[in-house]
Formats: C-alpha cells, sequence, structure tokens
C-alpha cells in the first residue's frame, strides 16, 4: 500500500500542478518554438520540468517515510540540474544557444555532491567466491561521477519528440521499481514508484501533440534522479554480471545515444552540438508516424528492461 500511496502522490501532485504551469508559461512566452529540426507546428510550454521537480519533492515528503537525511544534498543537487535547464529552456524560447560550458559545470558538481552523501558505486560480489570487491576510492569516484553524468545527458538526448523521454523513464523506472522489491531495497522501490507516478502524471499533457514539454530542465532532472536510484538499488551489492542489469533497464537511451556519441567522434562534431541522428529522428525519416515511432521505441527498451530482469532472476 504504501508503495501505491507513494505513486499516486506523485502522479496528482504533477497532474494537478501542469496546467497552471503551462498557462504560466504561455503567458511570460516561455516556450519552444518550432524549427526545421522540431515536429510540433505551434509554440509549446517549456515549464515541464518544474511540475516533474515539485510533484517529486513534495510526494517524497509527503509518502516516503522515514525521510533519509542523506536526500536533503541530493535534492539540492537536482534543484541545481532543474535551474540550469531553466537557463537553458530560456535560452532556446529566446532563439538562442545556451552555453556548454556552465551546463556542465553544474552537472558535474551535482554528480559530486551525490558522491558526498554516500550514494556511490563500491565495488560488486565476485559471482564464483562471492567476496565483494571493493573498488580503490578513486575508480569508486570516476564510475558514480561518469554515471550520474552519462545517465543525465542521454535521457536529455532522448528528449526528442511528444512523449519519449517520459514514457522511456517511465518503463526504466519500473524496471528499477521491481529490481529493488526483488532485493528488498524499500528506500529505492519507493523512489522508483514516486518517480513513475510523477512521469505518468505528465505524461497526460505530453502525448502526442503535446500540450507542453519538459524542456532539458525536466529531462535532465529525470535522467539524474534515474541515475541515483540505479546506484542506491540495482548497483548495490550487485555482481559482475548483474551490474548489466541497471545498464539494460536504460538500455535505449544509452545504447542510442553511446551510437551518437561514437558517429559524431568519427565525423569531428562537437558533442553538444544537437542534430537529428538519435533513433526517433531516423524512424521518423523512414516516414513512420510519431505514434509508431514512439510505440516501437518503448518496446525495444521494454526488451531491454526483461532481458535485465531475467538476469536478476538468475541470480549469476
Amino acid at each position: 500500500m504504501n508503495y501505491v500511496l507513494t505513486f499516486l502522490a506523485g502522479f496528482f501532485l504533477v497532474y494537478l500542478l501542469i496546467p497552471g504551469l503551462r498557462a504560466w508559461a504561455l503567458k511570460i512566452g516561455f516556450v519552444d518554438r518550432p524549427t526545421t529540426r522540431k515536429n510540433h507546428k505551434h509554440p509549446v510550454p517549456l515549464f515541464g520540468g518544474v511540475g516533474i521537480f515539485i510533484g517529486f519533492i513534495c510526494g517524497y515528503f509527503l509518502s516516503v517515510k522515514p525521510v533519509e537525511k542523506e536526500y536533503f544534498p541530493v535534492f539540492v543537487a537536482g534543484f541545481m540540474i532543474l535551474i540550469i535547464g531553466l537557463f537553458d529552456d530560456w535560452y532556446k524560447a529566446k532563439g538562442k544557444e545556451f552555453p556548454v560550458l556552465p551546463r556542465f559545470i553544474v552537472h558535474l558538481a551535482a554528480a559530486i555532491i551525490v558522491y558526498r552523501t554516500g550514494i556511490v558505486f563500491a565495488g560488486f560480489s565476485n559471482p564464483f567466491t562471492n567476496n565483494y570487491i571493493v573498488l580503490p576510492v578513486w575508480l569508486q569516484f570516476l564510475l558514480t561521477v561518469t554515471w550520474i553524468f552519462g545517465v543525465t545527458t542521454v535521457i536529455n538526448w532522448s528528449d526528442g519528440m511528444d512523449g519519449l523521454a517520459g514514457s522511456l523513464t517511465a518503463i526504466s523506472g519500473s524496471t528499477l521499481f521491481i529490481v529493488a522489491m526483488a532485493k528488498g531495497q524499500i528506500h529505492s522501490a519507493l523512489l522508483s514508484a514516486l518517480l513513475v507516478g510523477s512521469v505518468l502524471g505528465f505524461l497526460r499533457y505530453n502525448k502526442h501533440p503535446a500540450q507542453i514539454f519538459m524542456g532539458d530542465s525536466g529531462a535532465n532532472f529525470l535522467g539524474f534522479i534515474l541515475s541515483i536510484i540505479a546506484l542506491e538499488g540495482a548497483f548495490k551489492h550487485a555482481t559482475l554480471i548483474s551490474l548489466f542489469v541497471p545498464v539494460l533497464a536504460l538500455g535505449v537511451p544509452i545504447f542510442d545515444n553511446l551510437f551518437v556519441v561514437m558517429r559524431r567522434l568519427l565525423e569531428r562534431k562537437p558533442l553538444y552540438q544537437a542534430d537529428a541522428g538519435q533513433i526517433h529522428h531516423r524512424l521518423l525519416r523512414s516516414g513512420l508516424k510519431p505514434k509508431q515511432v514512439l510505440t516501437f521505441v518503448c518496446l525495444v527498451n521494454v526488451c531491454f528492461s526483461l532481458l535485465s530482469i531475467i538476469i536478476l532472476l538468475l541470480n549469476v
């Protein structure tokens, strides 16, 4: 029942917040305007990330008991992610490009704050000897920060069409919920339920044609929270093989954007230069309709998620 109430808290808080935020964004001109690279035909409000953030944070303090003190600095870091994303969104609303360096510094700082709270990738169990292998501190730092920074980025890069980033987050969050339940990790399971509820509350307004976008602020925040849930849950006391569980749970955004990064490197393009290279863009160019693309990409991610659960059940 706690999981259901936590899910519902996130869902209804976001569901009720979005209409007011949408009206406010339209009033002040905080909108994403159509371009040759974008599919929408009319300006769309960019305040969805604010609704997701408020719904998630308020839902946490309303329904997650006991409140983990280590999460206060995590939420501060999440707020930093949200604010720098809002600056990015505001620049886009004015037809400008926000510099990469401030985003990079803030995202890196947020990941370091999480590391300092003790939410880290500390090591893994040897499946042959059952001994726990503790990694050197420098490697713990490097892997933790890289994971948080990377997942935050790939979810943002996946936000290229109506409902996609939110749907992928809901699938991945549901998978991490199942993993946390199987491993008896109550707090991680509650966070997953809250995240999925918050995203689904937002998706009610983000399905094609979208009434509101989450913007970089929302997409980055979702990736940030997903990375932390995985660190606290699926990665904790994982074996060498089960380290693939959280990676597969986020399979589509991770593998698709790794492909994009490799292509940009080979073509000697800046990594943060937006293009139409993600899988959803390629499928749209092939002639599929937006709803067909969304269904296909989500089904692929469900397959990755099922594979991750199979690995978990094999207990290797």
